[in-house]
């Protein structure tokens, strides 16, 4: 993680402070994936296409998260890129050394194919927790440094940000319970009335999260053009968790020989811990 000199001049001391933070954002992010099941199964059953996409994904969230929300005010690209593929490299570590802890995967014992599978699937998870540990537990001082340019940026549109921070709460949440068996079970026994309700109870929750919450971020959008922020908050949010949840699903193999309404009865049932994520994440993973 790049470390900018300070007026103290400990950049080693800094650095070391943003690798805690972001160990400790990956563990409290991601444990519960590393402790799901049907994630180990994921792992032995990925072919390496869907780790390709998965890594590449995952690598585009951490850009998009780390340049509208996770870096320092001024930072490069170059900062971004490089910044980026550290997370993952630690994600790496954290979720190889947890699986070998949990006894999930033995070197020597365990295949090459199925430890890979498992490793990168959990790396993934772990890297972007990382990210956001990284930002998101700083100490007091760094926020107030920062506070003048992040004002400033917000009053700029930025869409492409705002859908980037989206997708990262939305994957965040949803992402740990898309790989369970109990998004099935919720979307077979679902009648049509229970999924639009699902749908109605989404959007609900973006509005309420958006526009009627003491979150930060959230006075502002009040004060000019409400309904413009009104219609497009809402949207964006919840179609892009629907496509969070969708990517979630596709990966572990919800939607492997099951009709049209079974999928988007699933999209539907995660999209409700998944559009809580979005509409959140463009809060308060800042």
């Amino acid at each position: 993680m790049s470390t900018t000199e300070n007026a103290g001049g400990h950049p080693l001391k800094l650095s070391l402070k943003e690798y805690a933070r972001g160990i400790t954002g990956g563990l409290l992010f991601s444990f519960p994936i590393l402790y799901t099941m049907e994630v180990w199964w994921a792992g032995f059953h990925a072919t390496p296409l869907q780790l390709l996409v998965l890594m590449l994904v995952s690598y585009l969230l951490l850009l998009g998260y780390n340049r509208y929300a996770g870096m320092r005010p001024g930072v490069t690209w170059r900062s971004v890129l490089i910044d980026s593929v550290e997370e993952m490299g630690i994600g790496f570590v954290m979720s190889f050394t947890v699986l070998w802890m949990l006894n999930r995967i033995q070197p020597g014992v365990t295949s090459f194919d199925e430890m890979m599978g498992k490793v990168i699937i959990e790396a993934m998870a772990v890297s972007v927790g990382v990210s956001i540990g990284t930002a998101q537990l700083g100490d007091k001082v760094a926020e107030e440094e920062q506070e003048d340019e992040r004002l400033e940026r917000e009053k700029q549109p930025m869409h492409i940000g705002m859908a980037a921070l989206a997708f990262c709460g939305a994957i965040i949440i949803g992402g740990n319970v898309a790989p369970t068996e109990e998004v099935v079970m919720l979307a077979m026994e679902a009648t049509p009335t229970h999924i639009l309700a699902m749908a109605l109870i989404s959007l609900l929750l973006s509005i309420i999260v958006v526009y009627f919450s003491d979150f930060k971020g959230t006075k502002d959008r009040h004060m000019k053009s409400f309904w413009f922020w009104f219609i497009l908050d809402t949207c964006v949010s919840y179609l892009v968790a629907l496509a969070a949840s969708a990517l979630a699903l596709w990966f572990f193999g919800r939607f492997d020989g099951v009709s049209f309404w079974m999928a988007f009865s699933q999209t539907i049932v995660l999209g409700v811990l998944s559009s809580l994520g979005a509409s959140a994440g463009r809060l308060l993973i800042k």
